[in-house]
């Protein structure tokens, strides 16, 4: 995504779309933050999710082989097995839950951490209507 705005600071937040193009959001590092974050803007409002998040779904990618579903849910509703989503709040992920860090808006890991990996290089990202997948690059 070489079209894509910003340098993912809190001073030049990224400019990111959600895979099927719907909503843009802002996204940045916090390396100043304990523990850093991911930082996602979407309108006025902030989720939060732990920065290791990025090196660490890249790696369960690498592992994985292949395609995987993104899935996407708000932290109350169920997330898909087998979808990246599940995968952001499993206990078998490398923090052992939630990569989200603000009780209420843990979800959603699905739409705003992907993008942020194929910005990065790590990841290539379906952007299909419905149902885009994920695999490491």
């Amino acid at each position: 995504m070489s079209d894509v705005d910003g340098s993912g600071t809190p001073d030049d937040p990224w400019l990111l779309t959600t895979p099927p193009g719907s909503s843009q959001f802002e996204a940045h590092r916090d390396t100043a933050a304990s523990p850093p974050v991911l930082v996602v803007r979407v309108g006025s409002t902030r989720l939060e999710y732990d920065l290791r998040c990025i090196d660490d779904l890249h790696a369960m990618l690498v592992a994985h082989g292949d395609w995987m579903p993104l899935g996407n849910a708000d932290e109350q509703k169920d997330a898909t097995p087998g979808t990246v989503e599940a995968w952001g709040r499993s206990s078998d992920n490398p923090v052992g839950g939630w990569y989200g860090l603000k009780k209420g808006l843990r979800g959603r890991f699905g739409s705003y951490v992907p993008p942020v990996l194929e910005v990065l290089g790590l990841a290539e990202v379906e952007h299909n209507a419905r149902n885009n997948r994920m695999r490491a690059r």
